[in-house]
C-alpha cells in the first residue's frame, strides 16, 4: 500500500520528512506531523539522536530550519556534541514526558546546523572508539577490575568520552578514570549497563529473522520472568527462551497479557474431571482457542482426549454435586474409526488370470524350408488322366 504526500517523497512510500534512514533509525520514532506546515511552529524542542541508543531534547533557540536526517551541533557539558534530528514538533513534547526529565533545565540548546569542520572533527573522533576500547579493556584487566567495557562513545568534539561497561558488582574504578584520563587526554564518564543494553548496541538478528528489538526500538527494558513461559505454556528449555544477551526473551511479553486473560477461562490445572469411566488429570491445554487435553494418567500421556473450556466447567459442576457423566467427551464416546483394509477392497485373485501364450515366430530360414518341403511333395504326386 502506497501513501501519497505532497512533501517531496517522490513516491517512496511514507512520507520521507517524518521517517529517519541510514543508521539513526534504531530509534526510529515515525513523524506522522512533519508535512504539516504548522508542526514545527507549535514548540521549539527538538529531539536529537546520537550513538546507538542515547537520545537528547534540545531547544531550538535560533529558529533553524531543521528536518530529520539534519546533523547539528548541540551543547555538551564540556563543548558540543554532534547528533542527528530524528524528531520535531509536536510529538517532541509527547516524547518528552516519555522520557520523563525532572527538570527543563536538562534541556540544553541547539547551536547551529554541522559545519564541515564540525563534520570533520566528528569524524576523528568516532575513529579513535574502537581502539580506545581495546586499549581501555587492557587496563581494566591490568588493575584487576571484575568489568567489562562494552563500548566507547567519543564527544562530537572529541573534548570526552564515555566507557559503557558491564559489571555483575559495584566496582570501583577511580584508579581507572585516572589511568584513562592520562592515556587518551579526554574526560572520562562511566556508564553501567546491562546485558540486554549491551546486545542492543552491537545488535544482530534474532530467531525470528528480524533485527533485535532492543537494537531497533526498545529503549526501557523490562524484566522478564520464567512466569511468561509458563503462562504461554513454552517449554521451559534456557536454549530456546534466552536471546542474544543470555536473557530471558523480552518477547516473552508480548503476548502474555493475552494468554492470561484468555486462560482464566479455563479450569486449574489441578481440577481432575470425573466420569464413570475413571478420572482424567490435565495434560496440556491450547489457551487462545480455548482447548484442554486430559490424560487417565497423571503422569503419562494416556487416552487422551481433548474437549473445549466449555465442556470442562460443564463436567466441574456435575462433579461439584456428585455427578458423574458417562464420558466426558461432549455427545458421548464415538466408536473408533476402524482402519480400511485395502486389500479387500477388490479381489486378490485379480492377478492370477492365465495370459495367452504367444506363439514364437519360426526362424526364416526354417519356414524356407518347409515351404520347399511341401512344393516338393506336391510335384511326386500323379496327376490325372
Amino acid at each position: 500500500m502506497e501513501y501519497s504526500y505532497k512533501c517531496g517523497c517522490r513516491g517512496r512510500g511514507l512520507c520521507a520528512k517524518g521517517s529517519n534512514t541510514g543508521h539513526y533509525g534504531q530509534l526510529n520514532t515515525f513523524n506522522y506531523l512533519a508535512d504539516i506546515p504548522e508542526n514545527q511552529e507549535v514548540t521549539d524542542l527538538v529531539e536529537v539522536q546520537f550513538k546507538n541508543t542515547r537520545k537528547g531534547y534540545f531547544h531550538n533557540v535560533n529558529n533553524l530550519p531543521l528536518q530529520n536526517g539534519d546533523l547539528v551541533a548541540v551543547e555538551a557539558t564540556a563543548g558540543h556534541d554532534i547528533g542527528t534530528v530524528t524528531l520535531t514538533g509536536k510529538l517532541v513534547a509527547l516524547q518528552i514526558r516519555k522520557a520523563n526529565l525532572k527538570s527543563s533545565e536538562e534541556i540544553r540548546r541547539i547551536y547551529r546546523i554541522a559545519r564541515p569542520n564540525d563534520l570533520e572533527r566528528y569524524e576523528a573522533a568516532k575513529a579513535r572508539e574502537h581502539e580506545t576500547m581495546i586499549k581501555s579493556r587492557q587496563i581494566a584487566k591490568e588493575l584487576g577490575l571484575e568489568m567489562k567495557i562494552g563500548d566507547v562513545e567519543y564527544q562530537g568534539d572529541g573534548n570526552k568520552a564515555i566507557f559503557y561497561y558491564i559489571a555483575d558488582g559495584r566496582v570501583d574504578f577511580r584508579q581507572l578514570i585516572k589511568v584513562l584520563a592520562e592515556e587518551f587526554r579526554v574526560r572520562i564518564e562511566m556508564k553501567q549497563i546491562g546485558a540486554r543494553q549491551e546486545a542492543g548496541r552491537i545488535g544482530g538478528f534474532g530467531p525470528c529473522g528480524r533485527e533485535l528489538c532492543c537494537a531497533t526500538w526498545m529503549k526501557n527494558f523490562v524484566s522478564v520472568g520464567t512466569g511468561s513461559a509458563r503462562f504461554q505454556y513454552l517449554s521451559l528449555n534456557p536454549q530456546k527462551l534466552a536471546g542474544q544477551c543470555a536473557k530471558l526473551k523480552c518477547c516473552m511479553n508480548y503476548e502474555v497479557d493475552q494468554y492470561i486473560e484468555a486462560g482464566q477461562k479455563l479450569l486449574q490445572k489441578d481440577i481432575i474431571l470425573q466420569s464413570q469411566e475413571g478420572d482424567y488429570y490435565f495434560f496440556k491445554a491450547d489457551v487462545l482457542s480455548g482447548m484442554i487435553t486430559y490424560s487417565t494418567d497423571k503422569r503419562l500421556a494416556a487416552n487422551l482426549v481433548t474437549v473445549t473450556a466449555e465442556r470442562a466447567h460443564e463436567i466441574w459442576e456435575m462433579n461439584k454435586k456428585g455427578e458423574k457423566p458417562e464420558t466426558i467427551e461432549a455427545g458421548g464416546r464415538k466408536e473408533p474409526e476402524r482402519p480400511v483394509d485395502l486389500a479387500t477392497q477388490d479381489d486378490l485373485n485379480r492377478f492370477d488370470k492365465k495370459k495367452k501364450k504367444k506363439k514364437k515366430k519360426k526362424p526364416q530360414h526354417q519356414n524356407n524350408a518347409e515351404n520347399n518341403a511341401q512344393h516338393a511333395a506336391k510335384d511326386k504326386e500323379p496327376k490325372n488322366a
